[in-house]
Parts: C-alpha cells; structure tokens; sequence
C-alpha cells in the first residue's frame, strides 16, 4: 500500500507539473509573448500528438496495419464543424442559431466529443472487417476506407462537397467574447493531455494487454481466452473516436476544411510519426509529434518538394531503424528517474550503493 501510494503522489506530482507547464504557455500567449505563428506551431503538436498517438494504438499496440486513419478526422472535423456552426452561428443549414453563441465557452467541448463518436462509429467500417483480415489486406481495406468517406465528403452538396465548408471561427470569437483567452490554444492543450492519459490507463489494464496480445500472437490469445473480435472492435473505434476528436479541433483551429486536407497524404503523416517514434511507444509518438511539427514547418518553404521529403524519411526509417526511435519502450524506461514505480527507483539505487560499497572495499585493500 505504502509503494502504491508513493506512485500515486509521483503520478499527481508530474500531472500537477504538466498543468503548471500548460497555464504558463497560456498566460505568455495571453500576453503576447508568444505570437499567432508560435501559438499556431504549439496546437498543431498538440493535434499531432492526438492524431499519432490514435494511430499507434492500431499500428503499434494491436499491431495491424492501419493506412486510412486520415479518414475518421475528417469524419470528426466535419461533423464537430457542422454542429458547431448549427449551434453557435448563423449558417446556411437552419439559418439563426439554435442558442446562445455565449454557451459555446462551456458546449466546445462536447461538439469535439460527439465528432470524435461520430468518427468512432465510422471506425466500424475498419473494425468489422478487421475480424478476418490481418497485415496487407487490412491496409487496403483501410485505404479503401479513407477514399469511401472522401469520396462522400466530395460529394455532399450540404457541407459544401470540394469547395469545402468555413465558418467555425464564429464559434471561437464567440467564446472570446465571453472571456478573452486564446480558446484553441486551451482547449487543444486540454485534449491532448486527457487522449494522453486515456491511452495510457487503457493500455495499463486488462483491455489493453489483450491488445498487446493481439499483436504478440493472436491465435494465442484466443487460446487464453481473449475476445480477439471484442478488442479490435474496441481498439478501432476508441482510435477512430480520437482521430476524430484531432479533426474537430484541427478543424476550429484553421477554421476551414475541405476533402482534401486528410487525403491519402494526411494518413501518411500519421503513419511517419507513429513509426518515428516506435510501434507501441506512447512517449514515441509524443516526442515524434513535437519534432515531425518542427520538421514540417522548416520545410514550409519548399512547398509541394516537403512531400518528397516525408516520404523519403519514412523510407530511410524502415531501412535503417525499422523499430523507430523508441521501439516498444517508453520514456521512462530509457530515464528511469521518469519511472512512476518506486521499486524500480528502489533496486537501481541498491545497485548503485553496492556498487560504491565495493569500489569502497577494493580502494581500501588496495591501500592496505
């Protein structure tokens, strides 16, 4: 009891450091210190760091292989913008608002949420058929996914098919007016560190080691009793919902889309960072968020070539570190003064006491 108290208290002293570190950033951009580029660089980690981190469940955790997950943002931009704009705006879909702009401050939040459902329940078009299929023929399967939904999206006249659909700035000038505070800016750093959190819980219990064991041997785990089916329907759906919620904010973020932005090109990006960071590497997928970000921004000015360059560095990746940068580790388990588990702190410092009790012991023979 006493070990599992001092890991909670090490968990809620680094989340208290996390929230401290959030606030900061929120107040200098408050400030103006730090200006609309910077703020715009910050919220695109925090999108990408959603988005891959999604990803990695499939491709990492599950170990299949997922190459449409572009797809389920757009489903959630574009069902978390056409509610937004129903809500909180004058719109061409029911005309005046249906309440007050000045509720969008405490709604935001859940017309993200509901865009990441609906994203989770367009996930079962991957989910169902994943059942049977496993490696090169779940990737066509979610390939043929991602142009489906594309297609419909090109097509619908009501969210302005390729002209794309605009408008969901209204909603965030509509919560600057209730209080002036840099909203995106807020709220995607909140998401990102609760998607974070979430993940990480599920992988720790029982639901995600049965993941885990889908990707081991899945035929094994069925012998053992695991629900493969039950998993991978829950492991799609939970990743898809979170793409989805990365769409919605992604979305009130530029405050336009089009079928376009999440592409074929879209899920590339995701797939880079995912196998950046490591297959099955939560911090993996953090830590290559913040730099495929900074990456992508130093190649801004090339233009159309950054795209030979994405690809060519996902390339040299499967050529010359397959495992990404982290592999299936964590963070913690490179710096395991990040370790939340006292036992481990415990058994390193024994090793190093004995370890100076021993050169101790030889420096003092030797001078006998």
């Amino acid at each position: 009891m006493t070990h599992i108290r001092q890991d909670e208290k090490r968990g809620i002293r680094i989340f208290f450091l996390i929230v401290a570190g959030m606030i900061a950033v929120t107040l200098l951009a408050q400030l103006g210190v730090l200006n609309q580029y910077i703020q715009t660089v910050i919220m695109s980690i925090g999108i990408n760091i959603i988005f891959a981190s999604s990803l990695n469940i499939v491709n990492g955790y599950m170990g299949e292989f997922s190459c449409g997950h572009a797809a389920f943002m757009a489903v959630g931009a574009y069902s978390s913008s056409v509610l937004s704009l129903i809500l909180f705006t004058e719109n061409k879909f029911t005309g005046a608002p249906l309440l007050p702009p000045a509720l969008s401050v405490f709604l935001f939040p859940a017309v993200i949420i509901i865009g990441g459902a609906a994203a989770a329940f367009a996930g079962l078009i991957v989910a169902v058929p994943s059942f049977k299929t496993r490696d090169d023929y779940l990737a066509i399967i979610t390939i043929a996914a991602n142009y489906i939904i594309m297609t419909i999206l090109n097509n619908l006249e009501v969210t302005g098919a390729s002209s794309g659909l605009m408008g969901m700035r209204s909603t965030i000038n509509a919560m600057r007016d209730v209080v002036p505070l840099p909203w995106m800016l807020v709220w995607i750093l909140i998401f990102a560190l609760v998607c974070v959190i979430a993940i990480k819980r599920l992988m720790g219990s029982t639901l995600g080691k049965g993941i885990s064991a889908i990707r081991y041997d899945e035929i094994a785990a069925e012998i053992m009793s695991v629900n493969t089916n039950r998993i991978k329907l829950l492991a799609f759906c939970f990743s898809s919902g979170l793409a989805g919620i990365a769409g919605g904010l992604f979305a009130h973020m530029i405050s336009f889309i089009n079928p376009k932005t999440f592409d074929i090109m879209k899920s590339t990006e995701g797939m880079v960072m995912v196998y950046l960071g490591g297959m099955g590497s939560l911090s993996g997928s953090v830590l290559s968020a913040m730099f495929f970000t900074f990456l992508l921004e130093l190649l801004r000015p090339l233009q159309i070539l950054k795209w030979v360059f994405i690809p060519l560095l996902l390339i040299l990746l499967m050529q010359f570190r397959p495992e990404g940068l982290l592999g299936h580790r964590e963070l913690s388990d490179i710096i395991p003064a990040l370790n939340l588990n006292p036992h481990l702190l415990n058994t390193l410092n024994n090793v190093n006491n004995s370890k100076k009790r021993k050169n101790g012991e030889k420096g003092s023979k030797n001078d006998g």
